[in-house]
């Protein structure tokens, strides 16, 4: 927690409180958690099995308890006063554990009632009130712990990106549209639930900044009243002095207003708190912390009121903290800070559940993206559009990071690196973001199959490749089977995992066959286009050809003669047509066996 404090002679205004909440780093089997409402830290083991610590910022408010292991844990929150525990597993339900005395602890669920709906976040609004956060809207839900069910009381269909919640102040922010920038605000009091105005937020001019993030936008209550604080990044220009912090004022009664812009005179990342009414900016690249006073008197243009910082920047008094060797922040609202050194140095040491949490994050503004891609090409080609006008092509941002950039950048780099890592966990990191594609229902790239089964082969992993194909965790497709073939001389069961990869696509038949007669492998070849039933329709040539190259006198004669039989077959007569250039193989069929050897068509 952060305070304010007069400057001492060493020149900082902010400190760090001296009693930090410390918990477990996360790792292979233990996930951390933040619930702002609270302020309680959660290090989940094992999905619940292995036990909860939940720790707040009273030491005296530290919670141990164990839950079943049902899969892992996306999201958990206490109600006010510990009462009961909320749980989300899967993107369709949340499950709930009474801390009611007399009351039994076993979980019940409740699943979203919005059809196809995938559940975003929750919050809790009071002691037994909880509203469910969906890609389609919000449902507020009464929890009635003694009857282990929960009752509908609202629902609102609206498109959601992201939400944030005000504890203080019961207003769920959403942010709609595709750009982000329309924010639907909601209020929570006794059981009802109020839709406040709408507002926009103004998107900064410049091309690379096309949607508004959760991380561009803060709610605070600053001198009794609530805002909305907006994060506006863009470049210093002669005319522009660089990044500002925006505040709009929300009302209940009326339309949220523009009122201040806070002036930071430079770029970079920024972080916000609030302090004792003041608005802390803090800037990384300086390592200092700007502080405004919206109450001070300051230039109005007419519109809003244009803040200066009151104080010269400064740094935040220096403080040690066990175990942390990193300045890696993570800030909640309104004065909180996370140190999360913790959390990056488990990253590099191996940590899979804060690697998938980072490629779902990026996935899920991909899949948004391709998902406005895809609506806006429906719209042009289907020309359904309402306006006359035609629609805006979505933006890609910078926020939006596809395969190839995660191949290009990421992905092979982090393959190629020699970092000391368990090749087992580069293999996992792979299949990671692999799973988070799937996930998100995005088509995985076939070079994104290549580079796994490039890094399983060089590290001599041919157990996990045979398992991985067996099981189909990589998808079939023709690049991927050639890939396959061409490591035969490296994993020689490679080739028939080549052939049943292609026999599965069921669209590769003339690829087998090729693959099959450059291993001359001609009578398998004969036997799979016969399966397939286009047996009569191949080259006789190509098959005598392979044959032949392959020296042995026996196998030419079997094909020979079943290409022989196939135009008795269909024209009545053994003889080879001029148009099949088989004449070099007849004239090498006599040469063998004699010109008594072929067959003769029937008086």
């Amino acid at each position: 927690m952060v305070t304010m404090a007069l400057p001492p002679p060493g020149g900082h205004y902010l400190e760090l409180c001296e009693s930090p909440v410390q918990f477990e780093k996360v790792s292979s089997v233990n996930n951390v958690f933040f619930d702002e409402a609270n302020k309680q830290v959660f290090a989940v083991r094992s999905g619940g099995a292995t036990g909860v610590v939940v720790k707040g910022p009273d030491d005296k408010s530290c919670i141990s308890f164990r839950m079943e292991d049902k899969g892992e844990v996306k999201c958990i929150k206490f109600s006010s006063g510990n009462k009961i525990l909320a749980v989300q597993r899967t993107p369709k339900a949340v499950d709930f554990i009474n801390f009611i005395p007399d009351l039994p602890q076993m979980e019940y669920s409740q699943e979203c009632k919005t059809k196809n709906a995938n559940i975003l976040s929750f919050c809790w609004i009071s002691a037994n009130e909880i509203v469910f956060i969906t890609d389609q809207g919000i449902e507020f839900y009464q929890v009635l712990p003694d009857k282990r069910s929960l009752k509908l009381l609202k629902n609102q269909s609206i498109n959601v990106n992201w939400c944030m919640y005000s504890p203080e102040t019961a207003v769920l922010l959403l942010s709609t549209t595709v750009h982000g920038n329309v924010l639907q605000p909601f209020y929570f009091r006794s059981g009802t639930m109020s839709k406040m105005p709408k507002f926009e937020i103004e998107l900064p001019a410049s091309p690379k900044s096309g949607n508004l993030c959760l991380s561009d936008i803060i709610m605070a209550t600053i001198y009794g009243q609530l805002y909305v604080l907006y994060l506006k990044h863009q470049p210093r220009t002669p005319n522009n002095p660089g990044a500002e912090v925006i505040l709009y004022c929300l009302s209940r009664e009326g339309q949220c207003k523009k009122q201040h812009i806070l002036k930071l005179n430079t770029t970079g990342k920024f972080a916000l708190n609030v302090v004792d009414n003041l608005v802390v900016v803090h800037h990384q690249s300086s390592q200092t912390s700007m502080i405004f006073d919206i109450k001070l008197r300051a230039e109005f243009d007419g519109a809003v009121v244009i803040h200066p910082q009151v104080l010269p920047s400064l740094s935040i008094h220096p403080c040690k903290i066990p175990r942390a060797d990193s300045s890696s922040w993570t800030v909640f609202q309104p004065d909180i800070i996370i140190n999360a050194s913790e959390v990056l140095s488990a990253a590099e040491r191996g940590s899979l559940p804060v690697i998938a949490t980072v490629f779902d994050k990026l996935n899920q503004v991909y899949k948004e993206y391709l998902d406005a891609e895809q609506n806006y090409t429906l719209t042009v080609e289907s020309g359904t559009s309402r306006s006359s006008s035609t629609p805006k092509r979505p933006v890609r941002t910078q926020a939006v990071i596809d395969q190839s950039d995660m191949y290009t950048h990421v992905l092979s780099v982090f393959t190629e690196k020699k970092q000391g890592l368990p090749h087992k966990f580069v293999s996992a990191v792979l299949m990671e973001y692999i799973r988070s594609l799937n996930q998100y229902q995005i088509t995985v790239q076939h070079y994104l199959y290549e580079l796994v089964i490039k890094t399983l082969v060089q590290h001599s992993l041919f157990y996990m490749l045979h398992q991985f194909l067996q099981y189909h965790v990589l998808s079939d497709s023709k690049p991927l089977a050639c890939l396959l073939l061409s490591l035969e001389s490296t994993y020689p069961p490679a080739h028939q995992l080549s052939l049943d990869m292609l026999k599965r696509l069921s669209t590769a038949n003339d690829e087998i066959v090729e693959v099959l007669l450059s291993k001359h492998q001609v009578l398998g070849a004969l036997r799979f286009v016969r399966s397939v039933g286009s047996h009569d329709n191949i080259s006789a040539r190509k098959f005598l050809d392979a044959a032949r190259q392959t020296g042995d006198a026996m196998l030419f004669y079997t094909t020979f003669k079943f290409f022989e039989q196939r135009n008795q077959r269909l024209r009545g007569s053994s003889h080879f047509t001029p148009g099949e250039h088989c004449e070099e193989h007849i004239t090498h069929f006599k040469t063998l066996f004699g010109e008594q050897a072929l067959l003769t068509m029937a008086l």
